[in-house]
């Protein structure tokens, strides 16, 4: 099992905020109104069931009580998962959601979101039903939220060096690569294992996102990470041992590669056109329109007359050489100056902490 958290957790936190507002309503002040969220977050956790029934009640029991409140989503369970809990759960903060017909994670996780918004959560975390993700380590993800300093948070189990070496190797292998694509698709490049599933986020930013337009399937992690891409949310990545259990994952490679590779090449395009041609225009955007055509034009001519010339048996001439060798080298590096200034945009400012600050703020300061 994994360490447990440091002992920094939020219960003297929240103990502390019952007792200041409890002064607060003696004084009939009137708090800002992201006070609350800051001194007394009301944190819910959506846990996502399908074939889970076996872990799902421990998965429960150990969440944090500092959680307010617990959403367990039956994906239309063929194991019956939300009749197992509400039989044999009695914590109260549980509230039972279900699928008539299987929506996959990512529907089941966005059915959680819903749920949380509607019952004014401030934190929303995801932990999956099967066991393999540790509830106790939860708030180390929380408070980079509550603290200002990002607006999601996702695991990370490549962090330390020495739990690489006791994964699978295709497993590394195919992390290596989704985390590239992912890289490129949703411009967060200080980001690794993309696919990790426990992750919180800041209700502020999960209102912002278009719920119903985010993949239901096994991409919605990265389909979630490109709509935050695209909001400039910050997001950062909390390590966590790997812990694999006996289950089966339903995520096969061979099964998903290509559509995984089809929707990063698609949320790329997307992501550029956003945010360098249609919300701003830079250098950056210039050195792309240049750079991209000439690589191409230039490796494509280049491979053309090489092929044409070894076929025939004449010699290319040293004109054409030219042209497709500085038309290549031009165009790499213009792909390269914009691959630069795109892996130093990532965004490092939060969009919780900005609203934060514009509430806080007189008049004066929000119509300057």
């Amino acid at each position: 099992m994994p360490e447990r958290p440091p002992r920094w957790q939020l219960r003297p936190v929240l103990s502390n905020a019952l007792l200041f507002f409890g002064a607060r309503r003696r004084e009939n002040l009137v708090l800002p109104p992201d006070s609350r969220v800051a001194l007394c977050p009301r944190i819910a956790v959506v846990i996502p069931c399908f074939n889970v029934a076996q872990h799902v009640l421990g998965v429960i029991a150990a969440v944090p009580a500092e959680c307010e409140r617990i959403f367990v989503v039956d994906d239309a369970c063929p194991e019956f998962s939300g009749r197992i809990v509400a039989a044999q759960c009695r914590d109260p903060r549980v509230r039972i959601i279900l699928h008539a017909r299987n929506q996959g994670v990512g529907g089941a996780v966005m059915s959680g979101y819903r749920s949380a918004l509607e019952e004014d959560m401030d934190i929303v975390v995801k932990i999956d039903g099967d066991g393999q993700m540790d509830p106790a380590l939860l708030l180390r993800f929380v408070e980079p939220l509550l603290s200002g300093q990002a607006d999601y948070t996702k695991g990370n189990r490549f962090f330390d060096l020495r739990n690489i070496s006791a994964m699978p190797g295709l497993r590394v292998l195919g992390n290596t690569v989704l985390s590239f694509l992912s890289k490129l698709s949703t411009g967060y490049w200080d980001l690794f294992d993309p696919t990790n599933g426990y992750t919180a986020i800041h209700a502020d930013v999960l209102r912002m996102l278009p719920l119903d337009r985010i993949s239901q399937r096994y991409f919605f992690e990265s389909d979630l990470l490109f709509r935050l891409g695209t909001l400039r949310a910050v997001v950062c990545d909390i390590p966590m041992d790997p812990h694999y259990s006996l289950e089966i994952s339903g995520l096969k490679i061979h099964r998903i590669v290509g559509e995984f590779a089809f929707s990063h090449m698609r949320n790329f395009c997307k992501r550029v056109f956003y945010n360098y041609y249609l919300r701003d225009m830079s250098l950056a955007s210039l050195e792309l329109l240049v750079g991209l055509p000439m690589l191409i034009f230039g490796l494509v001519f280049g491979l053309a007359h090489w092929i044409y010339g070894v076929r025939s048996g004449i010699a290319t001439p040293t004109g054409t050489i030219m042209l497709a060798t500085l038309a290549t080298i031009v165009g790499l590096q213009f792909v390269l100056a914009f691959m630069g200034h795109d892996i130093a945009s990532v965004p490092r400012r939060p969009l919780n902490g900005s609203r934060r600050r514009s509430l806080n703020a007189g008049p004066a300061e929000r119509e300057a």
